[in-house]
């Protein structure tokens, strides 16, 4: 009997160490979600299309933006921690995944541990603009109507603690002013209150930013970055301007924890090669964007980099958790 049994044993042995890669091997063999957690149509699902369109075109799978929206981002995180670490749902995350452990009280996740990141994809630096109705044409002459009227100058944001509403923060620190902030809902409703003069700033995204200033609906003031960027050569930096502050949106594949190393590899190496396309840097250039590829481990430092920057930025402007 045990004559007989051992080769089986052997054969079952040699299945069960076959079964294990398999999956990895054949990754991906259906659809892959990208999850973002901000409207369609706006900035991080136009960076997200770009890239799911060429990773569809490298991995033989159709990558599908799905947008689900609410609570600053922390919803659809919490989808994605929650998700099967299998390949199939992954998340484009942006600066809110840094900014909402400190904005929001008892989120549902860990934004450390809970997530496999894949690879940075890049950033836009804020740009800093004004309705044409304020008598100033930069940021100093700005912050001397502030200075003379603290009501006078009011700046818009996507919605408390954001990066657009901490710029604001910060550039009120760094004058020593008082700047009355607006929150919105949203990039539209900010914009479309801005462009009608109802509020009378705010950090923007370039690509935003550039369509309106060369329309002659807004100002240009200055770009919360430490370079100037090729689409707005002529706008100066705030740190040009007197007031050395950056601010940004930022992108970055994730997938949840435990998801198999096989499988990130496969997306990491996906992404890079994605980024290093001509035609994915030049669209993205357009928009205003710095492509800075980083791997997985680079973009996992650069997550918690920002984790304890924008906790100090929060606390020193006094912002409560919600």
């Amino acid at each position: 009997m045990k004559r007989l049994l051992a080769p089986a044993l052997a054969a079952l042995a040699l299945i069960g160490l076959s079964a294990g890669p398999a999956p990895a091997q054949d990754y991906p063999n259906r659809p892959v979600k990208i999850i973002i957690a901000f409207p369609v149509g706006g900035l991080l699902d136009t960076v997200s299309r770009i890239v799911a369109e060429k990773m569809s075109g490298l991995l033989g799978q159709q990558f599908i933006i799905e947008a689900r929206p609410g609570a600053g981002g922390t919803l659809a995180t919490q989808a994605v921690a929650r998700a099967e670490p299998d390949g199939y749902t992954v998340m484009m995350l942006n600066d809110n995944h840094a900014l909402n452990p400190w904005v929001f009280k008892n989120i549902p996740y860990d934004s450390i541990k809970d997530f496999a990141p894949i690879g940075f994809v890049g950033y836009t630096p804020l740009v800093f603009a004004a309705h044409p109705s304020v008598p100033a044409k930069n940021v100093k002459e700005l912050v001397e109507l502030a200075k003379k009227d603290p009501a006078a100058i009011t700046y818009g944001s996507v919605g408390p603690g954001s990066a657009s509403h901490l710029a604001g923060e910060m550039l009120a620190g760094a004058a020593n002013v008082s700047l009355q902030h607006v929150p919105y809902r949203g990039g539209a409703p900010a914009l479309v209150d801005l462009l009608a003069g109802h509020v009378k700033t705010m950090f923007l995204s370039p690509v935003i930013g550039l369509q309106n200033i060369k329309g002659g609906k807004l100002t240009g003031m200055a770009l919360a970055a430490g370079k100037r960027l090729e689409i707005l050569p002529d706008l100066p930096t705030m740190k040009e301007s007197g007031f050395p502050l950056e601010a940004s949106y930022w992108f970055g594949l994730v997938a949840p924890a435990g998801t198999p190393p096989a499988i990130r590899s496969k997306l990491e190496k996906a992404l890079a090669d994605t980024l290093a396309m001509p035609d994915v840097r030049k669209r993205l250039t357009e928009m205003g964007a710095i492509v800075e590829p980083l791997n997985g481990q680079q973009f996992g430092d650069y997550i918690k980099s920002e984790l304890t920057k924008w906790e100090a930025i929060v606390k020193k402007a006094g912002i409560q958790p919600n």
